[in-house]
């Protein structure tokens, strides 16, 4: 009996005979063709949009003619010596956001080497880790940020400004600026290697939240898939207005590479490249440019609920959350204070490509706390982490998920693949969470991150939410402290709000009346800012590696 004939319920999307949900989305159409690249899928996209790319900091605008033709002429370039990019060899991307980013992501890609990208505020030794398990061949960076690569004559490197290369430049690694290069004429008789579906086309590396960050291989297909459910949520293609998007999340980030710096470009929208985000400079971009979608992390979100004034949001019609699901304060502040914006929600991890559940209206959005439906082509399971069995519907459990977008597994790290990848294609997603009667996902907490106190499992996620709720509390993260009596107990990092003297025995008192013994925060330390990655995700091993440094 094929999936199709069994009987699944229309409500929440679970089939009882196979123990696992669907997603009650319509599935996407993907290309029967499998020698077909996420850039060439991107390039034949029928569409009336004009402008590709706005530099929001001083205004150039790139026409999709512009683009394509900057990506043709930049492999033409990149395919010929000395660099001669070839099919499967590693090219790296060190850079903040500008509307340099897509072109040389694109060309790499459409060459057939393999995409990896890294944090500009990343040291010195991180990036030489990461260009040691990388390999990369090339490099895309910018004169300022050229220091931070390691001395290695082997890595060539293209300069992604809008200048020529003086002629007495001195470093020997670099080979052209990204503007004079793509000036070059796309030459149809260069070898062209062929690329298929299943040929890896990124290898991003996992924030490394709760372990040490592994390289994440993801195909040409897993991007083609996230292209086709990014265009779908937004319905892109079936209007004829041309949409404008802000890129606030860095293009590094695999949500910021699949939606902005490639996604995007196959429909007609105009994004907007933030080069760095500060609130007056994104207010600036909103209203010069008529943006309609804004993505953001949920500490910008608050900071816009926390402004004493209503801030000047133009044509803005959508925000766009990811990272960590919103609260029901914090939406309907948002929606009292900016009643003609809508808050769309998202869930998804470098593992799945980005988006594996999210949030398309505002309505679904009032389903408080929630990640949001299944994405489309999605099958999920809830496993219980104990005994391995597969969990009904308001179930709690570990979600694993499959659709053709999930990863190929972790580079050169078969362990860490087998332990994460099943065979049969599901993806362990290490999240603990549940779904509902309606087919909504909820997420209680990080599987890794429950804290352990005598035998009892307390979600660091339950006291944060609960701790948000105290008027004197501007943000709040929640870590096992270790202890030789109890094993862990909880221990509450807090930023006070501005004028606030709140003290660790009040905010100690406070959890204590709402929750049972064994939850009860046990110790308090006051910061000026949580740490988070480039998700808004909480970096709990750096808080972890605070808190224990003194032990």
């Amino acid at each position: 009996m094929g999936r199709s004939e069994m009987e699944v319920d229309a409500r929440s999307g679970y089939c009882a005979a196979t123990r696992t949900f669907r997603s009650k989305r319509a599935d996407v159409p993907l290309p029967a063709d499998k020698e077909v690249d996420v850039v060439s899928f991107l390039a034949t996209r029928r569409h009336s949009g004009v402008i590709a790319l706005v530099d929001a900091g001083s205004g150039r605008r790139i026409t999709f003619a512009e683009l394509w033709r900057a990506v043709a002429g930049v492999a033409t370039a990149l395919a010929a010596p000395p660099v001669s990019l070839r099919k499967g060899q590693v090219a790296l991307i060190l850079s903040p956001n500008s509307v340099h980013f897509p072109v040389a992501a694109l060309t790499a890609m459409s060459l057939g080497a393999v995409l990896t990208t890294a944090n500009p505020l990343n040291t010195p030794t991180e990036i030489a880790k990461q260009v040691a398990d990388a390999g990369p061949v090339l490099a895309f960076t910018t004169r300022e940020l050229l220091p931070k690569l390691p001395l290695s004559h082997d890595l060539r490197v293209v300069l992604l400004e809008c200048t020529r290369l003086p002629a007495d430049d001195s470093d020997p690694r670099i080979v052209a600026t990204i503007e004079e290069i793509s000036a070059t004429p796309p030459d149809p008789a260069r070898r062209k290697y062929r690329v298929t579906q299943d040929d890896p086309a990124t290898l991003l590396y996992s924030s490394g939240t709760t372990g040490p960050s592994k390289g994440v291989v993801a195909t040409h297909r897993s991007l083609i898939s996230m292209v086709q459910i990014i265009m779908t949520r937004f319905r892109l293609e079936d209007s004829d207005k041309t949409e404008t998007f802000l890129c606030t999340v860095p293009m590094f980030h695999v949500y910021g590479l699949v939606a902005f710096a490639t996604g995007l470009l196959g429909c007609g929208a105009t994004v907007v490249v933030l080069s760095k985000y500060e609130l007056p400079e994104m207010l600036r971009a909103i209203n010069t440019y008529g943006v309609t979608y804004l993505p953001l992390v949920p500490p910008i979100l608050v900071a816009m609920v926390a402004h004493p004034k209503q801030l000047p949001l133009g044509q803005l019609h959508k925000v766009l959350s990811g990272g960590a699901p919103l609260g029901k304060e914090l939406i309907e502040g948002f929606r009292e204070k900016y009643p003609h914006v809508e808050i769309l929600q998202g869930y998804g991890l470098t593992e799945s490509t980005a988006i594996g559940a999210s949030t398309d209206s505002a309505e679904e959005s009032r389903r408080y706390g929630t990640a949001g439906l299944l994405s489309p082509n999605t099958d999920a399971k809830i496993v219980d982490p104990d005994s391995g069995e597969a969990l009904p519907v308001s179930r709690t459990g570990e979600l694993w998920i499959r659709g053709p977008y999930v990863m190929k597994g972790y580079f050169k790290n078969i362990e860490a693949t087998q332990a994460t990848l099943t065979p049969d294609g599901w993806l362990k997603t290490g999240d603990l969470c549940y779904i509902d009667e309606d087919g909504y996902l909820f997420i209680v907490d990080r599987l890794k991150e429950l804290i352990k106190y005598k035998g009892y499992q307390v979600p660091p996620a339950e006291l944060e939410a609960l701790l948000l709720t105290h008027p004197e509390i501007m943000d709040v993260a929640v870590i096992p402290f270790p202890d030789r009596e109890v094993g862990q107990f909880p221990m509450a990092y807090v930023v006070r709000k501005k004028g606030s003297n709140l003290s660790g025995r009040e905010v100690m008192e406070f959890v204590a009346k709402q929750v049972a013994p064994y939850k009860k925060v046990r110790k308090v330390a006051f910061v000026t800012d949580i740490p988070k990655n480039a998700s808004g995700k909480i970096l709990r091993k750096d808080l972890i590696k605070l808190a224990t440094s003194k032990l």
